[in-house]
């Protein structure tokens, strides 16, 4: 029905690539998550909790280059007839879930990190350097974080859904194209 977008209505090769990466990661850290903590106490828990920790502060680094990237480098806007058929409800949605899902990339990891200063496993990251502590040990707060990195978590997992679920209905019910704008290669 439409046709390919143009350069100005393409996002950059760098948003493109950095929107993929980080959802590729954040995919396998959710997934990972929920395998390491389903595992009984041992050696292996003990080094994948480790890993996890190393690809939380990635993503985090990861978050911080995309969310600058986005400040620097204005996304293109959603095509006129795209933006004119979609009613307010879908317009505030669209924004909400990217605002609530940029939120959530930073939340999680540094609530993360509060958890394991507070139950006194500091990150060391890949094994060489020591991250400074966010909080101090504390195991009345490490109960309380805990819950809280998988509730926000979740959170994000049900945005990545709804945010996918919202491509789909583009992609394969309205079919305007929309998904183009971040695939990566050539308009």
């Amino acid at each position: 029905m439409s046709s390919a977008p143009t350069t100005s209505q393409r996002y950059t090769g760098t948003a493109i690539a950095l929107h993929w990466i980080l959802a590729l990661a954040l995919i396998g850290i959710f997934a990972f998550g929920l395998y390491m903590t389903s595992l009984p106490f041992s050696p292996a828990r003990l080094k994948y909790f480790n890993w996890h920790k190393w690809a939380g502060m990635t993503i985090l680094i990861l978050s911080a280059l995309r969310i600058l990237w986005r400040i620097t480098h204005r996304p293109p806007a959603l095509p006129e007839a795209v933006s004119r058929s979609m009613p307010a409800w879908q317009h505030i949605a669209h924004h909400g879930v990217h605002h609530l899902m940029y939120v959530l990339f930073f939340a999680i990891p540094l609530v993360g990190w509060a958890y394991s200063s507070a139950a006194g496993f500091p990150i060391v990251l890949f094994g060489m350097l020591p991250l400074p502590d966010l909080v101090s040990k504390s195991p009345e707060l490490a109960e309380t974080l805990k819950p809280w990195h998988a509730y926000l978590a979740y959170a994000l997992a049900a945005l990545v859904v709804l945010h996918v679920a919202a491509l789909l209905k583009h992609q394969l019910i309205d079919r305007d194209g929309l998904l183009a704008r971040m695939l990566p290669g050539k308009a």
